[in-house]
């Protein structure tokens, strides 16, 4: 085991899925000493511990985007490492929905994109073929995606943990980063476990990564905002009325994805989530509260300038977080035979979502480079999915900046 005065080649910070997925790529360079630092006890115990568990097509993403390339290509390298590694996962598939005649026009554009960004198999569905694949489910239009699936990301990042450790790299848990500081020509990271010093940083610390990059003495020129998911899950004498994912055909304007049906690689059905503007970065519940995170957000022009555009749309939100009857209402729209006696609560997660100071969403992944420094600023869903393929691109990224990797 390394010591405290060893120096690293590169270390990064956050043991999240992209963080190891990103040690997992460095790791194949020979010669290389790495570390990862991460702030919690365990690993993945943010966004990647707390998500629904798709297996994302790439369906949704501009065509030509970081995106759609990374989630196209991750999904692939995603399903081979799984059976590599024996990880329990499901290529299940699922349908969109659109439930009035008004969203047919979008579902057809979600096909188009689907296949300009390489999906086989789609298939348009009419009311019939629809019941066909859910029963339950109303709609006057569906697309079945065959490419999408589940499986549980925590057992996929303790696998890249252990091809990390296995290839002799260091990730140290309890290990929160306090300050950052250029020393000569390399660079030291206070942590909770001590100072290690190393030549280069990649931040990959997801609801941290804005206040991570000015610590590294940059701007990244957004702010990252939680917004809390909650779900709910169907009672286990309901879960038989979904088959597959159901999945309503999303607002183009936001990155959510509306409130939807997902079976668990592990058992059970859940339902949702909503968004919601969370008051902690790592809040889970709706009483979570960090002064220093509210404070940040009401002191952000970029915020209220979201707020001012879409307000209707937060309300809604917000309406749905305090009323199980207004969210089994969204459900169904899907599944009409749901009620509120089949719905038992469940967990949240929070999306780190980047926002710009003129209060539009960042909706592409954002990656900067920096002198001894690389860091990923937005990496929300479908970045699980994609997380080989991140890791690989950040690693081609310090092929270019680091001039030690070769």
């Amino acid at each position: 085991m390394p010591s405290n005065s060893t120096t690293y080649d590169v270390a990064i910070i956050g043991g999240g899925i992209v963080g190891l997925a990103t040690a997992m790529a460095l790791s194949r360079f020979g010669g290389l000493r790495l570390i990862v630092v991460e702030a919690e006890g365990r690993l993945a115990q943010h966004q990647t511990g707390h998500n629904s568990g798709v297996i994302h097509s790439g369906l949704y993403y501009k065509p030509g985007s970081l995106k759609a390339r990374l989630c196209t290509s991750g999904r692939t390298q995603l399903y081979a490492f799984c059976e590599e590694h024996g990880i329990t996962h499901e290529r299940c598939g699922k349908v969109v929905v659109a439930t009035s005649d008004a969203e047919v026009a979008t579902l057809q554009m979600l096909a188009e994109r689907g296949e300009a960004n390489g999906l086989d198999g789609l298939e348009w569905l009419d009311p019939a073929q629809l019941r066909e694949r859910e029963p339950n489910v109303t709609g006057v239009a569906g697309l079945w995606v065959p490419q999408t699936g589940i499986v549980d990301y925590v057992a996929v990042a303790q696998a890249y943990a252990k091809v990390i450790r296995d290839a002799g790299h260091q990730i140290d848990t309890h290990a929160k980063v306090t300050d950052v500081r250029a020393v000569g020509d390399g660079i030291t990271l206070t942590t909770s476990r001590g100072l290690k010093r190393c030549k280069h940083v990649i931040n990959c610390a997801g609801l941290q990564s804005d206040r991570v990059a000015r610590m590294c003495g940059v701007n990244p020129k957004l702010r990252i905002v939680p917004f809390r998911g909650e779900y709910y899950e169907l009672v286990e004498s309901r879960c038989n009325l979904v088959r597959n994912l159901i999945y309503p055909v999303p607002d183009p304007q936001f990155p959510f994805l509306g409130v939807h049906y997902t079976r668990m690689v592990n058992g059970g059905v859940e339902a949702g989530p909503n968004a919601v503007l969370a008051f902690k970065r790592e809040g889970y519940d709706k009483f979570s509260c960090s002064p220093r995170d509210c404070l940040d957000m009401a002191t952000y022009a970029g915020l209220w300038k979201l707020i001012g555009k879409h307000w209707r749309m937060g309300l809604g939100e917000w309406h749905r977080s305090l009323s199980k009857k207004a969210f089994v209402s969204g459900l169904q729209k899907l599944i009409p035979s749901v009620t509120a006696k089949d719905l038992k609560p469940a967990g949240c997660g929070v999306r780190a979502q980047a926002i710009e100071p003129d209060g539009s969403l960042v909706d592409d992944f954002r990656i900067i480079e920096s002198n001894q420094f690389i860091h990923v600023l937005n990496a929300p869903s479908p970045a699980a999915t994609a997380s080989i393929a991140i890791g690989q691109h950040i690693a081609e990224l310090a092929t270019q900046a680091f001039a030690f990797v070769k």
